[in-house]
């Protein structure tokens, strides 16, 4: 969300919601307008969210004065570059810490899970281990795959899985993450493989915010190989 469109929710969930009168934690939702002030201002929390996880300490009482004393004509303490320079510059430092600490935590992961017995890694940095061997055909790079996969985090975090919705998960093997693409060609139909894999072969900084799969994170996918579909 831009900043300008997050200050402005933020302040019309301030006047809605305060007010000038202190804020109780015990809010009922009897009005139109009472649901209205809680769901703005439950989507400013969101935003914000989404943007940094370091606001736990959020200053309340500063961040409501900041809004009154816009509201209220008061003499406000920074003018409005200011806010924008500072709050930009806040998420940017935040955004940076939290990829570098993605970054740090996967490779520390994946140097240590590499020494482990039965594990493989290849060139490109792609660590699997063999759960058991198929006997089938192998997949190229562009023929199609139907598979069961199970995706966690290195936290064991499950951020998706064709295993829990009961449904095996179709795809072209070039159009999926390189991980998948090179990994899979490693397998035989009736294998199951685990392989974890290093940011640079999965989905880099090029996530969708709110999900559990965060920029620069390793992952870890569980993959059972049913059927390739070789393209003719």
């Amino acid at each position: 969300m831009k900043i300008k469109n997050l200050l402005f929710i933020a302040g019309a969930a301030i006047i809605l919601s305060s007010c000038g009168n202190s804020i109780s934690s015990n809010v009922k939702l009897e009005s139109e307008m009472d649901t209205l002030s809680y769901a703005l201002g439950n989507s400013v929390a969101t935003s914000l969210n989404s943007q940094a996880t370091t606001l736990n300490d959020l200053n309340y009482n500063a961040f409501v004065n900041g809004m009154k004393d816009v509201f209220e004509k008061n003499d406000v303490k920074m003018n409005e570059e200011e806010v924008t320079n500072f709050i930009r510059k806040y998420f940017s430092k935040q955004r940076a810490l939290k990829l570098r600490a993605n970054l740090d935590n996967g490779i520390a992961f994946l140097a240590e899970n590499k020494d482990k017995k039965g594990i493989i890694t290849t060139t490109s940095g792609l660590q699997y281990e063999i759960l058991s061997e198929g006997t089938g055909k192998s997949p190229t790079a562009v023929d199609t795959v139907i598979c069961h996969y199970h995706g966690t985090l290195i936290d064991g975090t499950v951020f998706d899985s064709s295993v829990e919705k009961g449904e095996p998960f179709t795809t072209a093997l070039n159009r999926v993450i390189p991980g998948w693409t090179e990994g899979l060609q490693l397998m035989k139909e009736g294998s199951k493989y685990r392989f974890y894999i290093p940011t640079e072969l999965g989905y880099g900084v090029r996530i969708r915010p709110g999900g559990k799969i965060e920029a620069n994170m390793a992952l870890i996918f569980e993959i059972e190989l049913l059927e390739v579909i070789e393209v003719k």
